[in-house]
Order: structure tokens, then sequence, then C-alpha cells
């Protein structure tokens, strides 16, 4: 186990080493929105399936309209869904709504404002025909034509695709298991008036809303006690989770008995802190088929550290590519002194800057990590490197944007 505190870089990167989908099954377009597809889809169908018309006017041979006015005679009507059966000759025209198939012997679309229609005669008056006004047969995908590639995180456009390509159903990655796991003898459930000495315990809601929204299946497991009965019982109802999450005890005080229960269970430690504010004591161990990550029990510590470390393994084992949440830059709102030696993770605000260009970022005043409310006020994490010296207003920052 490494005693030296790691790097932010070097522990999410142990955390995702060995990161893999776990596994792919089969769900209907209706509850496909945000899951990752696992395989190349491809069309089943030609897309149109016919050379159809874009606009409302008449089907015509290009050689009748090409001296203007022409008086052509109007043999039929083709609408979307109800096609016209016959072939169009040198001097008819077919009147032809958007959708339509253009009908045999037609090669051209006159839209309807450049016509004059007469009883069952039509007078082409102005423009030439603009092609455009044809959308040609598989002009949008073709039949085994592979449209959509594997690693998609699929999207109201992606499922629309697959349902005009044919498809019921998609094959996607299946959502890796996340149990979280509260811990100490401090904490009481929402709703519990909290006796002395007890507060409320917020961070696995919080923690479950964030791996759901990263493609994750949360599963509370509730609150272990502060004994080693308690966590055993904790950890083997979370066996069958492909990731265990624990809230609080990840330090190596007296009183912090998950690492020990953790090890009795059969993980094995990799790192138990990082350098890292807030959430220097962080945990990750492994055991066969199975993950833990140890999280600092402050609020705002173990929402970050799941925002840095937990949201891109979820997304890892969900087939997501990119997992890591991208960074942008910013200008500094206001002065900041020299930082400690710990990457610092500070809450902050951007928004657009006043003169339209770029974004500022004004870091809150309280940096506290038991604060909730500074928190959600908050709208990105403003990232500072270790020993980072003094910087300036307008000096530009590295943020990352959060959608608690």
């Amino acid at each position: 186990m490494t005693k030296a505190p790691l790097s932010v870089e070097d522990a999410l990167a142990q955390i995702l080493s060995g990161a893999e989908p776990v596994g792919t099954e089969a769900v209907p377009l209706s509850e496909a929105a945000g899951r990752t597809l696992a395989e190349p889809l491809v069309a089943t169908l030609t897309q149109p399936p016919f050379d159809a018309t874009a606009m409302d006017g008449y089907a015509v041979r290009l050689a009748d309209v090409e001296k203007l006015p022409a008086e052509l005679a109007v043999i039929g009507e083709a609408a979307a869904g109800h096609p016209f059966s016959g072939d169009v000759a040198p001097g008819q025209a077919v009147r032809i709504f958007t959708g339509a198939p253009l009908p045999k012997g037609a090669d051209a679309i006159v839209i309807q404002e450049n016509t004059q229609a007469n009883g069952s005669t039509v007078r082409v008056v102005d423009v030439s025909p603009d092609p455009s006004h044809i959308r040609p047969s598989g002009g949008d995908f073709k039949s085994g034509e592979a449209v959509l590639a594997a690693g998609i995180k699929l999207e109201a456009r992606h499922i629309g695709l697959a349902a005009a390509m044919g498809h019921p159903s998609v094959v996607v990655y299946r959502k890796p298991l996340v149990a979280i796991l509260s811990t100490g003898d401090e904490l009481v459930e929402p709703g519990t008036t909290p006796a002395a000495g007890q507060i409320v315990s917020s961070n696995g809601f919080a923690l479950a809303a964030m791996i759901a929204a990263a493609g994750g299946q949360p599963h509370l497991l509730g609150i272990a006690r502060d004994t080693a009965e308690s966590l055993a019982e904790k950890i083997d109802e979370a066996k069958d989770a492909d990731i265990l999450v624990t809230i609080g005890g990840a330090s190596v005080g007296d009183h912090d008995l998950v690492a020990p229960a953790l090890k009795t269970a059969g993980f094995e430690m990799d790192f138990w802190k990082i350098a890292m504010r807030p959430g220097k004591p962080l945990m990750q161990a492994k055991r066969p088929g199975q993950r833990a990550i140890g999280l600092p029990g402050n609020p705002v510590s173990s929402i970050v550290c799941t925002k840095v470390f937990i949201e891109p393994l979820v997304k890892a084992m969900c087939g997501q590519s990119g997992a890591t949440s991208p960074t942008r830059t910013a200008r500094l709102a206001t002065p900041l002194g020299p930082n400690g030696p710990r990457q610092h993770y500070m809450r902050a605000t951007v928004e657009p800057a006043p003169d339209g260009h770029g974004l500022i970022a004004k870091p809150a005043e309280n940096q506290d990590s038991s604060l909730l409310t500074i928190l959600a006020q908050s709208n990105a994490l403003l990232i500072r490197a270790p020993n980072q010296p003094a910087l300036e207003k307008g000096d530009k920052v590295t943020v990352m944007q959060i959608d608690f």
C-alpha cells in the first residue's frame, strides 16, 4: 500500500486501470436513452426507400420544362403513402405533395408557386426545377450500412435514427452496479430526528444521483455502524456490486474501521490518501470481480471525489470513451493567494465574461468542505495545481463544469 499521498493524476490512473465494460444487454428503444451502444448499428432499411419529393408541386419531365412557359396535362396525384401508379409521358405532369414517391418517367419537381393550375392542365411559368427538390433513394442511409458506431452514448437524435434504420431494440453496455455504504455511529437517515451528537446522512443520496447521471445503477446500502460486525454485514450485502463505495472512515485513525473491514472481506489495498483538497483520505481496494472506493465523510469532499474519480470510473465501465471530466479555461474574477501542497478543487461560479469573450470564474469565499450550501450555489470547480503561486485578477485558471 502506498504511504505517501498520490497525485490526483496518479490516483485517477490507478482507479481507471483495468476498468472495462461489465457486459452487454439488449434494451428496447424506449429504454435506450443515455445508454452506451455496445456494437455498431447497421441499417436494415434504405432511407428514403425511393426518390421522394421535398416540396409540394408537380412531378414533370425536365425536357418538358426547358422552355417556359410550358403547358402540361395533369394525369393524376401523388401523396405521402399514396404513390401514383402510372408513368409520366412527354407533355404530362402529376400533382405531388411532400414525401410522395417520384412517379416513373418524371425526373423533376416544379414547385406550386411557379405554376398556374387550370383544371386538367398546369402552366409552368417561372424558374427551372431545383435538383434539391428531389430526395434520392438512400440519400440518408442504405441497407447494410453501419451508421452508428459502438461507444456512442445514445441521445434522442441517435434513438430516432436507430428507429428509422428499423431497429426496435439496441445492444448496450450493462449499467455497472454501484453499492453505496455510509458509515458512522453519528449518522441517521433523512426524516429521523438526530439525537445528541448525530447528523443526517446526506452524502449517499448525492452520490447516487451522480452515479445514475454517469450511467451507473446506484444501490444505497444504508448506514453501517462503527463495529466490525456491522461493516462486515454491509460489505457482504454488496458482494454482487461491480463497485462498492464507502463514505467515511477512510483515514487510518483509531475509529476508522473501513480499511480493516475491507481487508477481512478479501480486498487488497491500492492506496489510501492523495494530494488533493478536499478529499485527501481517498482509498481504493480490490478483490476478484469488485473494487472498493473509500471516500471521506465530509459532504463536499465525498461529492468532489465522486466527480473527479468515480464518475470517470462508472463511465469507463459503461463503455464510454473520454470518461474523464472535461475542463475549460476561464479568467479569474478575484485575486487568490498561493496554493498549498495539495491540488485544490475550489467551489466557484463560472459565467460568460461581460465583454463576451470567454468565461469568468469567481471562487466562493468559504471553501470549508462541510458546507453543502456553498457547493449547491456553485456550478464549477476551480482547479489549482499543488504549490501554485498567487494569482491576480484576470489570470487564466482551469475549471471543471459540474452538474450535481
